[in-house]
């Protein structure tokens, strides 16, 4: 696995974050390679404000600090501590860093794109530069080849303006874009919609995970959420839009509820749902964290998990992993962590190693999903 991307006879030292010992993904991608020699074809002046959106681990960020001052605009609390590591893992200039829910700096000269996977957060974005950049600035965005439709292309014409894109390059492509479309009617920051079969309504930011319609398998978890927990208290990890601590918190009102997840959008539609649904009197706490970083152990009774299994656009399980560990770390003695996921992912064989065979039991299945609970 590298970690030194050297180019123009420069060359940075790029970890993910976490910084793991036997990490085989890399800190950058081609599609980085592409835009780094793109804009320094262009030999910009030096002091120039660059707008990155959507920077992995800051491969863009710590090239472009050099010279130039960086804004980093991100929805992933990851994202922020890897390219935070980066710039002082290379003693790189300092930077700005904003959540895409923050608003466009006024005195942007030129903005560089990763293309977020999530169309909404791409609208978003594009609504968002449409309305706060001149139309001279320049906006650059860089993708997989075969991730860039024409219906992407579309979305770029109709949300932001005129549109072009480059040649592909190690299966990247670039498109280039101008704030100067009058089509578009502004874009609300929230979607809401009733949950089937269950007497609440949610809000959902643009990028928040199954944020139009309730997925499968949130739909079986619901079913199967504890009640009678007195003032237990409940963490949420991975919370999205915070639907299990909603349903937890109607059917436990003395419980006090902990929600967390990676996106800064998810933990705001989260806070948001739970003071719609419970009301401004209850005991909630809403986090930006990595998994369970910083919690006190033995300081929860029963932690619900819906785990992702991929980190921007790799599969990988070491996410679940790390939130069954500290699942496991911050639970007392007799506390539980309930799972759902995909029967093939094989959670139970991870449960059994961290908690023991005698304390993972079955509690639901169907053809695609299975609930499973770990007893500390």
């Amino acid at each position: 696995m590298k970690t030194e991307l050297t180019l123009h006879d420069r060359t940075l030292s790029l970890y993910r974050y976490p910084k793991k010992n036997n990490e085989t993904l890399q800190a950058w991608d081609a599609g980085d390679e592409y835009l780094i020699n793109y804009v320094e074809e262009l030999h910009l002046p030096d002091n120039q404000h660059i707008l990155i959106l959507n920077d992995n681990f800051g491969a863009l960020s710590c090239w472009f600090a050099q010279k130039h001052r960086v804004t980093m605009m991100s929805d992933s609390f990851i994202a922020h501590k890897g390219t935070l590591s980066n710039l002082q893992r290379n003693q790189c200039n300092k930077i700005t860093f904003a959540s895409t829910m923050d608003a466009i700096p006024s005195d942007v000269d030129l903005v560089l794109v990763q293309i977020p996977k999530a169309n909404r957060h791409l609208v978003w974005q594009l609504d968002q530069l449409r309305q706060s950049l001149k139309p001279s600035v320049q906006v650059i965005a860089v993708n997989k080849a075969k991730e860039i439709h024409s219906s992407t292309l579309k979305l770029f014409e109709k949300h932001l303006g005129e549109t072009t894109t480059s040649l592909a390059w190690k299966k990247h492509r670039l498109v280039f874009a101008h704030a100067n479309s009058q089509l578009a009617p502004m874009v609300e920051a929230f979607t809401r919609w009733n949950v089937d079969g269950h007497d609440f309504s949610l809000k959902n930011l643009p990028n928040v995970y199954s944020g139009e319609k309730l997925d499968l398998g949130a739909r079986l978890m619901l079913e199967h959420l504890p009640s009678e927990l007195g003032d237990k208290h409940i963490i949420d990890l991975g919370c999205g839009n915070g639907i299990l601590s909603v349903k937890l918190g109607l059917q436990n009102p003395q419980a006090k509820l902990t929600c967390v997840d990676e996106s800064f959008m998810a933990v705001e539609s989260a806070k948001q749902n739970l003071l719609d649904n419970l009301g401004s009197e209850r005991e909630i706490d809403c986090v930006a964290n990595n998994c369970l970083d910083g919690f006190e152990a033995s300081s929860a009774d029963l932690v619900v998990c819906n785990p992702p299994f991929h980190q921007q656009q790799a599969i990988t399980d070491h996410i679940a992993w790390q939130m069954f560990c500290d699942a496991k770390h911050v639970l007392r003695t007799g506390g539980q962590l309930m799972v759902i996921g995909n029967r093939h992912l094989g959670y139970d064989v991870k449960l059994t190693r961290l908690f023991g065979k005698q304390n993972v039991k079955l509690v639901t299945s169907n053809n695609k999903f299975v609930i499973l609970q770990a007893t500390k």
